[in-house]
């Protein structure tokens, strides 16, 4: 690693850090002032309060486990991963996706929600809110920075990454116009060749679920961004291989 890109880590990694400390801050003043009238979300802009509680009851892993934490938006919040009756029945998969998240909160509740639960494997599943401007507008290279950081993280820490590609969107029904499609195109294209350049394991969902459009069809999709049962039938097995890639 030559001396810019050293500086660049450093660099990123400390603005992660100071980051979370002014979020922990702003969570910890809140618990210490309960009647001020102002929602919790405001302060906990990254979500750490979603899953400490489960976090804090999850044992160790076993020896052997191969344990794998889902990190993502509502696509993965809303997949039933976990659980005899869910998508991996009998495997030991966690989901930490949290709905209308972007790439900079992920950053932020890394640590948390993914390396601190030591798995062997990260399936990071972002990106479609940033395109969305959920947290306000970012540029691609912006989108780039957080996705790498996450991936940085995870092999500083043992944990092998399985990129996945954005899902198809043709426009998002809560900020319609945006003309995602082609911005969705040139980030997977970006994370394909981040992921064959750093040795991570990509996993193509756009191209077995876009239709003319670049969008969801109707069959996979209610709203055009959230895949239905039938939507996550075809990432499933995807993901599974992907998963399968990684551990070897």
């Amino acid at each position: 690693m030559g001396a810019f890109q050293v500086t660049h880590l450093f660099a990123r990694i400390s603005w992660i850090a100071v980051a979370l400390t002014i979020v922990l801050a702003a969570v910890a003043a809140r618990a210490q002032s309960p009647a001020q009238d102002v929602s919790l979300s405001k302060f906990d802009w990254p979500g750490l309060s979603r899953y400490a509680a489960a976090n804090a009851a999850l044992p160790a892993p076993a020896a052997g486990e191969n344990r794998v934490v889902f990190m993502g938006d509502s696509i993965t919040d809303a997949w039933h991963i976990e659980g005899p009756d869910g998508s991996f029945p009998g495997k030991p998969y966690i989901n930490r996706g949290i709905s209308g998240q972007t790439t900079p909160q992920m950053v932020l509740r890394f640590p948390q929600d993914v390396i601190a639960l030591k798995p062997k494997v990260v399936v990071i599943l972002a990106g479609i809110n940033d395109i969305a401007g959920n947290t306000g507008i970012e540029t691609l290279e912006q989108i780039e920075g957080y996705l790498s950081s996450m991936a940085e993280m995870a092999t500083a820490n043992h944990i092998r990454v399985v990129f996945c590609s954005v899902t198809p969107a043709f426009d998002f029904p809560w900020r319609a116009g945006l003309a995602p499609a082609p911005k969705v195109v040139a980030l997977n294209a970006w994370i394909k060749g981040y992921a064959a350049e750093k040795g991570h394991v990509y996993v193509d969902y756009h191209s077995a679920m876009k239709d003319e459009r670049g969008g969801l069809p109707a069959t996979l999709s209610a709203d055009g961004v959230h895949p239905l049962p039938a939507g996550y039938a075809i990432m499933a097995p995807l993901v599974e291989a992907g998963i399968e890639k990684a551990l070897k």
